[in-house]
């Protein structure tokens, strides 16, 4: 058998067969791949979808199935409690996300068609519960709604965009959210009379030697079968976060960490695929890191410091900022510090634990090893602007801001390598709104789309990152990309 390359096209020349003809073919089964699917079916294409696995889901099945919306005035679920969210917010909001180089095209489009998608959403049998959680959460047990899912009210977005919640949670019971959102799309996927092929795995696209893509060669039955795409290749396999050696050469700082959050097929193939015909990859460094220390919502009342002993981090903003930022200290040792009016039990599987106990801070200083004054002069100046409500160096929230005063003191252990750090990519493809695949000097790849964590979409800074970016993201831009490749080819093909 002929040794097929995610890194090198198969020519148009050498193909010696068509085992599939079809209008667009869709590779890879999570959000982006079922919305692409959907889009392109709607408008009258034939649509053949290839899945590695033996079902559909993708890492969309793992997650929460938080989809970032708003604006446009606010989704029925914000109204109705008592939320008015501006496009233009939305839009600040999402560009200080996108971190030193948001891409202002598609945060521009996304907040915009906002209200719509949540309305594509509903039409395909999505349920939202018009109800609201306030506080700070992670992925709720209940069937609400409406959550706060990013640094909204935090320094330095809250100064710069009015905060409100934009994290929309399917109405199911649980934490199987991310499995829930897949089976609705599933069935609609299938609805509309997709050719839905698992256990094939993408090998080679087939291009011609102006790598215009003409389709994919994927193996089914440990054998290589040709599939010929008249209008458009969709590439939605994920990123890259089970592939060691990508992320050793791309983002070497996520290796700090040993919790990849994926399935198998995260592991890069869809980004080759696509460099294999002369496809940018950007923002390869990036990744989303959590450090799930919170909740307890009490906990944002603490302080963070580094190995230094210094702050390096306002504790109310998002988790995934703080794991973010915490992987850029130098040092492995990250400690939380608490007093008896709000420490709490951490979550189980954060893997935080109390490295020392003290009727004093001096008494933690000293169960810690650390130099005399290293502890007590960080927490005697927090505590003294706390007292007054205040917080110069980082802008904490007055609602999160106490004088760690009431003993005994805990040092809580959020080192890396011991404490929950999990992490996905955020680099991948560069392309338009439409979808369509750039190269290095922004031309189309002519027949190429992608979508989901195979692109650089809306999240590209890890320290920007909020809940529900990455599915609403792989959703709505996966809706985009099925309409664009749908459309009849200008040229045969």
């Amino acid at each position: 058998m002929q040794d097929y390359s995610p890194s090198h096209p198969c020519r148009l020349s050498q193909v010696p067969r068509r085992d599939f003809e079809c209008d667009v073919i869709v590779v890879g089964f999570g959000a982006a791949g079922a919305c692409a699917a959907i889009e392109a079916a709607a408008a009258g294409a034939r649509v053949t979808l290839f899945e590695r696995a033996s079902g559909s889901g993708g890492t969309t099945a793992l997650s929460g199935a938080d989809i970032y919306m708003g604006g446009n005035g606010g989704t029925p679920v914000q109204r109705h409690a008592g939320f008015s969210d501006s496009t233009e917010d939305m839009i600040r909001y999402l560009a200080m996300a996108g971190g030193a180089a948001p891409d202002t095209d598609k945060i521009r489009l996304y907040a915009e068609s906002s209200l719509g998608h949540f309305e594509w959403l509903k039409a395909q049998g999505v349920p939202y519960k018009l109800s609201y959680l306030p506080g700070k959460r992670i992925e709720p047990e209940t069937d609400d709604c409406l959550i706060w899912s990013g640094s909204e009210e935090a320094w330095p977005f809250a100064d710069s965009a009015k905060p409100c919640p934009r994290g929309h949670l399917p109405q199911n019971m649980g934490r199987s959210n991310g499995r829930f959102l897949m089976d609705i799309l599933t069935r609609r996927v299938e609805s509309l009379g997709v050719d839905i092929r698992y256990d094939s795995r993408a090998l080679a696209l087939i291009a011609d030697e102006e790598n215009r893509v003409h389709g994919i060669v994927v193996r089914i039955d440990n054998q290589p079968r040709f599939a010929h795409a008249r209008r458009g290749v969709i590439l939605c396999m994920g990123g890259f976060a089970m592939n060691r050696e990508m992320i050793a050469r791309h983002a070497p700082r996520l290796l700090r960490t040993n919790d990849p959050i994926g399935n198998p097929g995260d592991d890069g193939t869809g980004i080759r695929l696509g460099m294999s015909v002369g496809a940018a990859a950007i923002h390869m460094d990036e990744g989303f890191c959590t450090l799930p220390f919170c909740p307890p919502e009490t906990h944002a009342k603490g302080i963070l410091i580094n190995q230094a002993c210094q702050r390096f981090i306002n504790e109310d903003c998002y988790h995934g900022r703080i794991g973010s930022e915490a992987l850029k200290q130098i040092g492995d040792r990250i400690y939380l510090l608490a007093d008896n009016e709000i420490f709490q039990r951490p979550l189980e599987y954060s893997r935080i634990e109390i490295a020392a106990v003290g009727e004093s801070w001096e008494e933690v200083e000293r169960e810690l090893a650390l130099p005399g004054g290293a502890l007590t002069t960080p927490v005697a100046t927090y505590n003294r602007h706390a007292a007054r409500g205040e917080d110069p160096f980082f802008h904490k929230q007055a609602k999160y801001l106490k004088p760690l005063d009431a003993p005994p003191f805990a040092a809580l252990d959020c080192s890396i390598g011991k404490a929950f750090y999990a992490y996905f990519t955020l680099g991948g493809l560069d392309t338009l709104p439409t979808g369509e695949v750039l190269t290095e000097d922004r031309r189309i790849i002519p027949g190429l789309f992608a979508a989901g964590r195979t692109v650089c979409g809306l999240p590209r800074w890890g320290s920007g990152y909020s809940s529900g970016m990455s599915v609403g993201d792989s959703s709505f831009f996966g809706r985009q990309a099925g309409k664009q490749a749908a459309r009849p080819a200008v040229e045969p093909r």
